[in-house]
């Protein structure tokens, strides 16, 4: 698929516009949707970066799907998109020949299939689905070698690299992108555990020589949140034990609740940060008191001297000093975010004598996607929902993600449905 792809008109009517939390006949099209937008001008606090307007709804390219999205998640790569720092993504996609002077993000939905393109043929107006944020040029000659299609140069994350995610009434996809939504759930929950499920499962299986095996200790930071409860739980789907690493008791306990075997509260240790250099032998002996206290924690839990076989990261800057000093021999922390700095210090002296990995993990190939979501499907993984607002709320929770004020589980956002219950299978 080129930067400027062939596109075709969907199905419109004399419909300008439906009111949020509602929906136009199946497959009648708006010519304009509602939608939370970014542009430049406003980037900075997420709070007023995103504002309501009216666009236009998206055209379709003949391997893209239209979706009329019935619930959204919230993400922290969207507070990225509304600083525009450490990308600024209109320009990005300007510069790759994308016209749109603005920004509709959104990384997961739910939603109804409103349009197909000409060259899809395996999804149908009317079916319920989820979308994977993994998006690549389809004749990206990399992933028509056979290679993965996550570490090609095409490769992109749905609604933050690309316009037109789910923050508005129709969101534009690939059709690989499309999954089965699960019956049993309604479409906030559906919404919720795509992007960080997916994510997490990339992480624990899809880096050979340290995937998930069974009765692997894994610590999990974050463990309370979105990306750290469905961590948890595709640990205890393969066999393994997860110590999540919360802020307190309450959040320690919300992560037993979703597959943790027990946590360890990170107040309770001083020790954060960049450590004090080699040749700071005070400074460095207090700093690895510290990590050597807080690595006992974890032994307790495990109930026996054993460190984790791979450390489950994404704050960064604060943390990856002891998650390289706590993992095992031979073991890999695995790491998809920064969300505390992007300077992470590592002391080489752990990392290359006991010969660890330090893995960097983006996104999802539709391997992972597909068997994230089967799991999913049946019923062995919980979304996690933390609580579910409507649409006007988007500026809000990404300005609270973005100042760390943690909450339990995902947000959801509710686009076309009316309710969090709606669209379970009766």
């Amino acid at each position: 698929m080129s930067n400027q792809p062939e596109r075709r008109s969907v199905a419109s009517s004399t419909v300008d516009t439906v009111d949020i939390g509602s929906l136009p006949l199946l497959g009648v099209v708006p010519k304009k949707m509602h939608a939370q937008v970014i542009r430049p001008s406003r980037y900075g606090d997420p709070t007023t970066a995103f504002q309501h307007e009216e666009v236009e709804t998206p055209p379709i390219g003949p391997d893209e799907v239209l979706i009329a999205v019935m619930a959204a998640g919230i993400n922290y790569n969207n507070v990225w998109a509304a600083r525009g720092y450490p990308v600024d993504q209109v320009a990005a996609r300007q510069r790759r020949g994308e016209t749109e002077d603005f920004h509709i993000g959104g990384s997961d939905a739910s939603g109804i299939v409103y349009a197909v393109g000409d060259g899809v043929d395996s999804i149908n107006v009317g079916d319920e689905v989820v979308i994977h944020p993994g998006v690549w040029d389809n004749d990206d000659p990399w992933i028509a070698a056979g290679r993965d299609p996550m570490l090609s140069p095409s490769a992109k994350i749905w609604g933050y690299d690309t316009n037109f995610g789910s923050f508005g009434q129709f969101a534009r996809v690939q059709a690989h992108q499309v999954l089965p939504k699960a019956p049993h759930l309604s479409w906030a929950e559906a919404a919720a555990p795509t992007l960080v499920g997916t994510t997490a499962y990339r992480m624990l299986h899809g880096w050979q020589g340290n995937t998930i095996q069974e009765d692997d200790l894994v610590l999990v930071w974050g463990g309370s949140g979105g990306l750290g409860t469905q961590a948890s739980q595709i640990v205890r789907e393969a066999g393994g034990r997860a110590i999540a690493v919360v802020s307190d008791d309450e959040r320690g306990r919300y992560a037993m609740k979703y597959g943790a075997i027990g946590y360890i509260n990170r107040r309770d240790f001083d020790h954060w940060g960049i450590p004090p250099l080699v040749d700071d032998v005070e400074g460095q002996k207090k700093w690895s008191a510290g990590a050597r206290a807080f690595g006992k924690k974890v032994w307790e839990i495990a109930g026996s001297r054993e460190d984790p076989a791979i450390v489950f990261e994404h704050p960064g800057a604060s943390t990856i000093p002891t998650s390289i000093f706590l993992a095992q021999t031979g073991g890999m922390v695995v790491i998809c975010a920064g969300t505390t700095g992007f300077d992470a210090m590592v002391d080489l002296r752990y990392h290359w004598t006991r010969q660890k990995r330090l893995q960097g993990s983006h996104g999802t190939n539709d391997e992972q996607a597909q068997a994230y979501n089967q799991l999913v499907v049946d019923g062995k993984i919980d979304p996690c929902v933390g609580r579910v607002l409507p649409m006007s709320d988007i500026p809000r929770a990404h300005a609270e993600m973005g100042r760390g004020e943690e909450v339990f589980g995902n947000t959801v956002i509710l686009v076309g449905a009316k309710d969090p219950d709606q669209g379970r299978a009766s």
